[in-house]
């Protein structure tokens, strides 16, 4: 088994698209004719976003719209960057916002924290030195 993508249920497909293009780079893979499922060219795990209606007809139960709690959920995205300056100020520029400026950790790795426009919390980070 592996892992074949992640999808995250907002209230605007088009626009998460269109926001994380202009906030980290991807480019949009797939959009359905309705506008309730997209998906992003990540890399061998893709992020997929559904609205939130598909995740209410597809569980039944519904869901709890990540954006109206006061705290990010207990799960995050972590983007990989070499450039973590630039990237993050991008994403920024993008309309994130800042949870955790940059910091340098004591394994060697830069990390900060931010949100995107649905209330998702964002890593992004450079990679753990290896060495």
């Amino acid at each position: 088994m592996k892992l074949g993508y992640t999808i995250v249920y907002v209230e605007d497909v088009q626009k998460t698209l269109d926001f994380y293009e202009k906030a980290f780079g991807f480019e949009q893979a797939f959009i359905s004719d309705e506008k309730d499922y997209g998906e992003l060219k990540t890399g061998e795990t893709t992020i997929s976003f559904a609205s939130i209606k598909m995740a209410t007809d597809n569980i039944g139960v519904g869901i709890t719209n990540v954006k109206s709690l006061d705290k990010p959920a207990g799960m995050e995205m972590a983007m990989l960057t070499e450039n973590i300056d630039e990237d993050f100020q991008r994403a920024l520029d993008a309309g994130a916002v800042l949870l955790e400026p940059v910091k340098q950790k004591p394994w060697g790795q830069r990390v900060g924290y931010l949100k995107d426009l649905n209330g998702v919390l964002i890593e992004i980070c450079t990679p753990v030195n290896q060495d």
